[in-house]
């Protein structure tokens, strides 16, 4: 495992040149060799990494993000944040790995006393897998590669005070388009993304329809997103798009659901319904059905007999 602590290190590794700027590194890649390893090698980077490039790889060279293998081939835009572990697997003794594009490296002391530092973490994509990155039109990708240029014009000048703030003002910008353009992807990809919601739904009526939940307990948000083979954040972010509810509300609304089915079609006690669903106490389930339908689970049976 390789850990780089700071920009300068990574681009060492890279055979690149040193950034103009300690805390920001912005430089265009065209073919340039950047890895040619003899064994699986996992990196950690100790700054943001955002990536506009294509990658050309080949059957023996695949980037993974966990045990997951995504393929570079399309050009597209990533986030990595700092402590998430980047893998490259190798399948032969010696392999290559080429790129183009653009890369934009920002060290969390660079944030330090700006409006960014504080809203950065506000952005769903640094949580996404690799796999999950962000397929972008010719359109789309022009108005990114233009911001990135700006923010290589200021590392380049010479240092001023008003550097900083003019980088982070595009920086900011450039993470509100990608915000934008994350959105678009899960409306025309309409298709992956229902497929991703049946899938969800059909998962909650499974896990609600065993009968031993009291031992397994209420599902989580890892749990569900593990199982769909997605991360978290974007599952979430999927989800506020297609119903406007995050994961959390939606496994909310599925068990209230099951609990309105159990209350109206059977005699089990509130208790027992409690219990059936997965809740160890009584007043949790309580509390969670009233907030979710104003009314307390007994009211709700009396007014549905």
């Amino acid at each position: 495992m390789k850990r780089f602590k700071t920009i300068s290190e990574f681009l060492q590794f890279r055979q690149l040149p040193k950034p103009e700027h300690p805390l920001i590194g912005v430089f265009k890649v065209e073919s340039v060799e950047i890895v040619k390893l003899s064994e699986p090698t996992t990196c950690i980077y100790d700054f943001y990494c955002i990536g506009l490039k294509r990658v050309a790889s080949s059957d023996e060279v695949k980037l993974k993000y966990g045990q997951q293998t995504y393929d570079y081939d399309e050009g597209i835009l990533s986030f990595i944040a700092p402590n998430q572990v980047l893998g490259l697997a190798v399948d032969k003794s010696v392999s290559q790995l080429k790129q183009s594009g653009w890369m934009l490296l920002i060290h969390p002391d660079f944030l330090w006393n700006t409006s960014l530092a504080k809203t950065i973490k506000h952005y769903d994509f640094w949580g996404y897998s690799v796999n999950e990155a962000l397929f972008l039109s010719e359109k789309e990708e022009a108005v990114l590669v233009d911001i990135i240029k700006n923010c290589q014009r200021e590392c380049q000048a010479n240092i001023d005070k008003f550097t900083k703030s003019i980088i982070i003002s595009h920086l900011e910008t450039l993470l509100n388009y990608a915000d934008r353009f994350y959105h678009r992807q899960f409306i025309t990809r309409e298709k992956s993304s229902h497929q991703l919601l049946e899938r969800l739904d059909h998962l909650l009526s499974a896990y609600f329809d065993q009968e031993d939940l009291i031992s397994k307990g209420l599902p989580t948000v890892g749990h569900i997103a593990q199982s769909l083979q997605v991360s978290p954040k974007y599952l979430s972010s999927v989800l506020k798009v297609l119903t406007g509810q995050n994961t959390q509300q939606h496994i909310h609304e599925k068990l209230i659901e099951k609990a309105k089915e159990k209350l109206s079609a059977t005699e089990l006690t509130i208790s027992e319904i409690a219990y059936e669903l997965g809740f160890e106490h009584l007043q949790s389930f309580s509390k969670l059905f009233k907030a979710k339908t104003n009314q307390s689970p007994l009211e709700f049976r009396a007014s549905f007999h």
